[in-house]
C-alpha cells in the first residue's frame, strides 16, 4: 500500500494512541520507503465544523445525482459554498488519495473525540464510496469495553466507526486495536487493573508489529484491492 494518511486524534500531546499511531506509520514507512506519507493533528490543528455551505453542497449533489468526488465542484457555485469547499477540499482529496488510512484515537465519553467527527463530517458526501481504500484505528480506552466486560454495550466508538466506514464508504473490513484501562495509570481507584493494562497495551503493539510486518501489509494491500 503505497499511500498512507495518519490522522491523531487526541486532545493530549503525549498520549497512548498518538504512539500507537506512530509506532504503526514508522513501521509502515520503513516498509516503504518511496510510498506518500500524509499527517494530520486533528487535535492540534482542528477542522471547522460543517457550515451552511457545506449543507448547500450536498443538497445540490443529490439534486443532480452526483456522487463521483471528481464531480463536486460543479456544484460550487456561491459564495457559501466556495467557503465551505475551500475547507473541505483539501482534506478530501488527502483522503482520496490515500489507499490506507490509519486513524490514532482516544475514546472520549464512550465515543470518538469532536476532532475527529468534525473531520469526518467534512470528507463525507451523499453516496460516496471509496473502494480500495483500508481503515486501521488504533485506539486507547480509559476502561474496558472487550466483548463480555460490563461496559461492553456503551462502546459508540468501534461500534460507530464500523457501521460509519460501511455505511457511508463502503468498507466492511476495518481493523481495530485498542489498548484499554488507560484510566489505571492516573485513577488510584483502578491501581488495581493497571496490570491488566499493562497486558492490553503490550498486545495492542504485538498486533500493530504484526499489521505493519511486510507479508501482513501485502495482504492489506490484495485485500483493498479485491
Amino acid at each position: 500500500m503505497s499511500h498512507l494518511l495518519h490522522l491523531d486524534a487526541s486532545a493530549r500531546p503525549a498520549s497512548i494512541s498518538r504512539s500507537l499511531g506512530a509506532r504503526f506509520a514508522d513501521r509502515w514507512r520503513l516498509h516503504n520507503p518511496a510510498g506518500d506519507y500524509r499527517y494530520r493533528d486533528l487535535a492540534a490543528d482542528p477542522v471547522p465544523l460543517i457550515s451552511p455551505g457545506w449543507t448547500a453542497i450536498c443538497d445540490e449533489l443529490l439534486r443532480r445525482g452526483i456522487t463521483e468526488p471528481a464531480r463536486y465542484a460543479e456544484v460550487v457555485d456561491t459564495e457559501a459554498r466556495r467557503a465551505a469547499w475551500a475547507v473541505c477540499a483539501p482534506l478530501l482529496a488527502e483522503l482520496l488519495a490515500a489507499d490506507l488510512v490509519l486513524i490514532a484515537t482516544p475514546m472520549y465519553n464512550f465515543g470518538v473525540p469532536a476532532a475527529l467527527k468534525a473531520w469526518i463530517d467534512q470528507v463525507t458526501f451523499p453516496r460516496m464510496t471509496l473502494p480500495g481504500t483500508r481503515f486501521v484505528v488504533l485506539s486507547a480506552r480509559g476502561g474496558s469495553y472487550r466483548p463480555g466486560t460490563p461496559r461492553a454495550e456503551v462502546d459508540h466508538q468501534e461500534r460507530y466507526l464500523r457501521d460509519f466506514f460501511a455505511g457511508h464508504f463502503g468498507v466492511t473490513d476495518a481493523t481495530f486495536v485498542a489498548a484499554e484501562l488507560t484510566n489505571s495509570l492516573v485513577d488510584p481507584r483502578l491501581a488495581e487493573q493497571s496490570e491488566a493494562h499493562r497486558r492490553s497495551h503490550a498486545a495492542a503493539l504485538a498486533e500493530i508489529d504484526r499489521l505493519t510486518a511486510p507479508d501482513s501489509l501485502v495482504e492489506l494491500a490484495k485485500t483493498a484491492a479485491s
